[in-house]
């Protein structure tokens, strides 16, 4: 397992995250509606909107995951946020930056992973709009302008709150 690295913009991107207000806030419709959609929408049975703080990601939103935060260190949205594209993982076991990865040998088993990174209008990207499965598979170029589409939307719903 490979803990993801820390963006070079690190401090003023947690800066920009703790400026939002938005950690450990309750559950809120409009982003709850997100990724209920995500989750009929690509068939997945785990969607979430994940925060990366300093040592944690914690999700605004969740479909079909009781926990509320995990590890950044066992994260794959700390990977997703290094890059502006969406972080797609067919098959976690045959990756090595995941093989290992307690959220894959253990529960969820988290076997696809698909996220994009939610970037603000400063350029911070703070979190992601991930798609999870149980099995592995693929998301075809529509499905990736779908996510992103709705990764801007949560980011817009973000910045108006």
């Amino acid at each position: 397992m490979r803990t993801p690295a820390f963006p070079s913009d690190e401090a003023a991107r947690v800066q920009a995250l703790h400026d939002l207000l938005i950690l450990d806030t309750e559950p809120e419709e409009q982003f709850d509606a997100i990724t209920g959609f995500c989750a009929s929408a690509f068939r997945v049975p785990i969607a979430l909107v994940s925060l990366v703080d300093t040592n944690r990601q914690w999700f605004k939103s969740r479909q079909g995951l009781d926990a509320c935060e995990t590890g950044r260190d066992i994260s794959f949205c700390g990977h997703a946020i290094l890059q502006a594209e969406p972080l797609v993982i067919p098959d976690a076991l045959e990756d090595a930056r995941f093989a290992d990865n307690p959220l894959v040998t253990g529960d969820p088993k988290i076997r696809f992973y698909a996220g994009m990174p939610l970037e603000l209008s400063s350029g911070h990207r703070i979190g992601t709009l991930c798609l999870i499965d149980r099995k592995p598979r693929r998301l075809e170029p529509e499905d990736l302008n779908l996510l992103r589409d709705l990764a801007k939307l949560v980011v817009r719903e973000i910045e108006a709150r």
